[in-house]
């Protein structure tokens, strides 16, 4: 990443040699000396929006909201153009992280997007529901991509069922970085981008457990994914909604086997290396009636869920080593 400026002189060699460095320390994850660099070439270029830009770039990095939403503000004063820069979309996510309604909100409209409400409404959450999105889960160590529900421009809920090495839970809310990394789409021809976490905004009291299934058929399967839905909660048959793809897959235009819809499967769990997909949804004729099976419901909900999506159809359905793994 390299950021230089349209002002009114070109930036000093100096100016360029440091921020160069900066980013390349900051590639290895060196953020206090790439933090000394960045701040050296404010101090040589205090006039310049990228000077702020990159420190609040940096800040945003290490989760320093104060001071991101500092450098971000000092950046945005000195642009040239009112609409669109991408210093709006930094102060739009710190002030996110930071629940600065008024600033998130003239910070979206900044770069050009419409909030809905007016002044009154000015110190609330923007609930903008901008539809469905997919979020990557711990994108520097063992990610997932997940569906979820964009609320705004910088925040997921997640609405699949994550794996318990993500650390994260259904219902969460993630912040997320601005820029997609990889697209989603689906038979219909929609495609969806694909954010990396930043951070855990809003955690959720749902716990996630795991169970072996015996479903004799698709239908008894998705009739425990509706039963935990009804009652405002959601089982996920992992055997099939979760597929291994290398980083490199993970990150560019793949397909959802399934349609549109609320909960858009697969996620995918990455791997080093390039395996490729190793799993889809499974053919109507080659069922298997074992399933490793994701709820997310309250300890006390859970057995009685699961009972009753036996009693339904006791001939067909079966549970059991139900373990809470998050």
């Amino acid at each position: 990443m390299r950021i230089f400026g349209k002002a009114r002189h070109r930036p000093s060699a100096s100016w360029r040699q440091a921020t160069d460095r900066a980013f390349t320390l900051i590639g290895d994850g060196r953020y206090e000396d790439a933090g000394a660099l960045l701040t050296r070439a404010a101090d040589l270029e205090p006039w310049l929006s990228e000077s702020w830009f990159n420190l609040a770039l940096l800040h945003k990095f290490r989760h320093d909201w104060e001071q991101a939403r500092a450098a971000g503000l000092r950046a945005v004063a000195l642009l040239d153009r009112d609409i669109g820069a991408p210093d709006w979309w930094n102060v739009g996510i710190a002030a996110t992280a930071l629940q600065d309604w008024p600033l998130a909100r003239r910070a979206w409209q900044a770069y050009g997007l419409r909030t809905p409400g007016g002044a009154t409404d000015a110190g609330e959450p923007l609930g903008m529901d901008l539809g469905s999105a997919a979020v990557r889960l711990s994108p520097e160590g063992e990610a997932e991509v997940v569906w979820g529900r964009r609320l705004d421009p910088a925040r997921v809920e997640v609405l699949s069922i994550p794996l318990p090495s993500s650390g994260r839970r259904w219902g969460e809310v993630v912040l997320h970085d601005g820029v997609p990394h990889g697209e989603r789409t689906t038979s219909a021809g929609h495609s969806y981008p694909v954010f990396d976490e930043i951070e855990l905004w809003a955690p959720s009291p749902v716990p996630t457990w795991v169970v072996l299934l015996e479903a004799a058929t698709e239908s008894d399967r998705d009739a425990l994914e509706q039963l935990a839905a009804d009652a405002g909660f959601a089982a996920e048959d992992w055997s099939s909604s979760v597929r291994l793809l290398c980083r490199m897959c993970s990150e560019s235009r793949m397909p959802s086997d399934e349609g549109d819809g609320e909960h858009l499967d697969p996620h995918d769990h990455s791997e080093p290396g390039h395996p490729g997909p190793l799993g889809h949804r499974t053919d109507g004729q080659l069922w298997v009636p074992e399933r490793e099976c994701g709820v997310a419901a309250p300890a006390g909900l859970v057995k009685g869920l699961l009972d009753g999506w036996v009693a339904d159809s006791p001939d067909s359905r079966d549970w059991r080593d139900l373990e809470e793994v998050c």
